[in-house]
């Protein structure tokens, strides 16, 4: 290992390319099914790109622990196949049009093709990762399952209304973070820590404490990841996201800036933010009546404040891990996420 410091994504994605196109392989590979249709949905869903940020941080974890094997490209795969089943599950509900800048599968294969190409999707992950043969694994995909299907009901009952804080915790735990977290643990499973290190030290943490650390990293992670999220959903371009701005007010979601004002506002405040959640559309208040509301109050920076709060505690998470490019890279990485711009 170099002494690199770890300081853009260009060294990041230097530091991981070899494993990323591998995975990329294994995705292309096991996205093929005997139905046309199905192929033709993982292929075009694949292509839409995207940061590919969370087998980078099973790669991370597992690389971290001094882990090589071939398990952490089989399970990237898996979990790069169980984000894209979701991603299309959400935009059906969301009745999306646009997914990163493309138009949503929904919109070319229709409803119906999609929800059966993402639940085909998610059988063909736990097909892969039963290769495995080690029950924590499945274990931990099926409880991830379970949460991001859960969170997603719990979020369409809120759809509309008005919600706390520790609501808003709840969902962006179960549809994001939890996906995060479990990335992180499934590279910790696979190292099997503790295990001697290339540079002579090795950790002290047991092998279920290795994982919890690493899952804490993923949540704390994850948490900020969609903090940040919803932020640039109302303060971004439509350019710039690739998707309607406001999308998530649109729908009826109040997120964490927005719950801020609710809670801070004057009533003329509140009764404007409501009015948006209930019509679901700017017409009677406008997009830039609210980000005033949201800037008058300071809700905007209560988020990001959150945000990096999460941040610190990912990077915290850290502690334990002797020092390779690898923790280094794990250490950036919440840099990266409170700082981009979409």
């Amino acid at each position: 290992m170099s002494t690199l410091a770890i300081a853009t994504a260009k060294e990041v994605f230097d530091l991981l390319h070899d494993d990323l196109r591998a995975i990329e392989r294994e995705f292309g590979a096991y996205a093929v099914s005997s139905v046309a249709a199905i192929t033709e949905i993982s292929s075009y869903l694949r292509e839409g790109g995207g940061k590919r940020l969370r087998p980078s941080l099973l790669l991370l974890s597992a690389r971290a622990q001094n882990y090589s094997g071939h398990g952490m490209i089989r399970l990237g795969a898996v979990v790069e196949m169980v984000h894209t089943a979701t991603l299309v599950h959400d935009d059906i509900i969301d009745a999306a049009d646009t997914r990163r800048g493309r138009p949503s599968a929904n919109t070319t294969w229709g409803n119906g093709k999609c929800v059966l190409a993402g639940d085909w999707l998610y059988m063909q992950a736990f097909r892969v990762a039963l290769e495995e043969r080690n029950f924590r694994i499945l274990d931990l995909l099926i409880g991830l399952t379970q949460q991001m299907v859960e969170g997603e009901l719990l979020q369409m009952e809120k759809l509309g209304f008005c919600i706390a804080e520790s609501d808003y915790n709840t969902l962006i735990y179960r549809k994001t973070a939890c996906l995060f977290e479990v990335s992180m643990r499934l590279g910790a499973v696979l190292a099997g820590i503790p295990k001697s290190h290339t540079n002579g030290h090795s950790s002290s943490a047991t092998p279920s404490e290795t994982e919890d650390h690493m899952g804490e990293y993923g949540r704390a992670l994850g948490m900020a990841f969609q903090i940040v999220d919803d932020v640039l959903d109302l303060t971004a371009s439509e350019e710039v996201l690739g998707k309607p701005v406001a999308s998530d007010l649109r729908e009826g979601k109040a997120t964490l800036a927005v719950i801020h004002a609710l809670e801070h506002g004057s009533e003329e405040d509140r009764q404007a933010i409501r009015t948006v959640l209930e019509d679901r559309d700017f017409h009677r208040v406008t997009h830039a009546q609210i980000l005033g509301i949201l800037k008058n109050h300071g809700s905007i920076e209560y988020a990001m404040n959150i945000a990096l709060e999460y941040a610190e505690t990912a990077r915290n998470a850290l502690s334990f891990l002797p020092d390779s490019d690898y923790k280094r890279a794990l250490l950036w990485v919440p840099d990266f996420v409170v700082a981009r711009d979409r």
